[in-house]
């Protein structure tokens, strides 16, 4: 936690550092790097409204986000793994900024997360005068931040609907109602014990992932799995190889996922042991009895009671 706070308060003085005040927008396209909840927390703690956009949506999406929020920033990464396959994240952004500074939306600052590990540095196209790189510039950043305190009716985040039914509406959330709900929904739907190693496969991009991967177990003070990745790449027993490795006890995903790992058979679920595994939970969706029968008796041995859960973003 406190490596996570140092690093929350280096962005945010960043931020600060290029004029993010209190009630600025900051639009955010991060796959699921630790820099993702770094950001939302940044923000959070100088009372910017972060609007995180899923790192899968077009450049069109993202435009479309940008020219209504009016960000002062944008922080994104060069490019992410999508199994074995690259996806050149940066590309989409300036794809997205072209397009709002062609409809009179221009946004002054992109500062960029160099993921070296899908894309090097030096192949990635830049702007000069925009383009920033997060590791050059964050170091240079006290490791101390003051908070910037704020009225249980201030935003918090705004959220994008995915525009399914016309334009995208953006939901915004205050930040003390949130607060409460989070934290005690967390702890209650999930029996949260201190000795938990909690993992939610939900993406930052959706409600999922803020309430139950960043702002719900982090005000629990849980140690929490992220992941970046494709949970059937290598092959589908990845969930299983990372619930074994860091011994995780609450696991927590959406039907979708279930039943595209139940069509890959048992053999790739029994191979791994998963017995520190005590509460399973599903989200997302209503999930079908044959996927929450295979889930119990496969997945959780017929030992772990699921929490079937139902959210939305507003």
């Amino acid at each position: 936690y406190t490596q996570l706070l140092k690093k929350v308060c280096q962005l945010a003085n960043y931020l600060k550092d290029i004029g993010v005040r209190k009630g600025d927008a900051v639009v955010i396209y991060l796959p699921m790097l630790m820099e993702l909840p770094i950001a939302m927390l940044a923000c959070a703690r100088i009372g910017a409204v972060p609007s995180v956009v899923f790192a899968g949506f077009s450049s069109e999406s993202l435009s479309q986000r940008i020219m209504d929020c009016k960000p002062k920033v944008v922080l994104t990464c060069n490019a992410v793994k999508r199994g074995p396959k690259v996806i050149h994240l940066k590309d989409i952004v300036d794809a997205a900024l072209s397009d709002c500074a062609k409809n009179g939306t221009v946004v002054d600052v992109c500062l960029t997360y160099g993921n070296e590990s899908a894309l090097k540095k030096e192949s990635t196209k830049w702007v000069d005068g925009r383009d920033i790189w997060w590791q050059d510039i964050l170091p240079k950043y006290p490791t101390s931040c003051d908070v910037e305190w704020v009225d249980a009716e201030d935003p918090l985040f705004l959220l994008y609907t995915s525009g399914s039914t016309g334009k995208p509406k953006g939901v915004l959330h205050t930040t003390g109602g949130y607060m409460v709900y989070t934290a005690t929904t967390f702890k209650y739907a999930f029996d949260y014990k201190p000795s938990d190693v909690y993992w939610c496969t939900a993406d930052c991009g959706w409600i999922t992932g803020h309430s139950y991967v960043t702002y719900g177990p982090l005000l629990n003070g849980a140690s929490t799995v992220v992941f970046e990745g494709a949970p059937n790449y290598p092959d589908s027993g990845r969930c299983w190889d990372i619930v074994d490795k860091y011994k995780v006890s609450i696991f927590y995903t959406a039907p979708t996922l279930v039943r595209s790992l139940m069509r890959e058979g048992d053999e790739l679920v029994t191979r791994y042991s998963r017995k520190s595994l005590r509460v399973l939970g599903s989200v997302g969706e209503p999930i079908n009895p044959s996927a929450w029968r295979w889930f119990f008796n496969v997945i959780g041995d017929s030992r772990c009671p699921i929490s079937d859960t139902w959210w939305q973003t507003e």
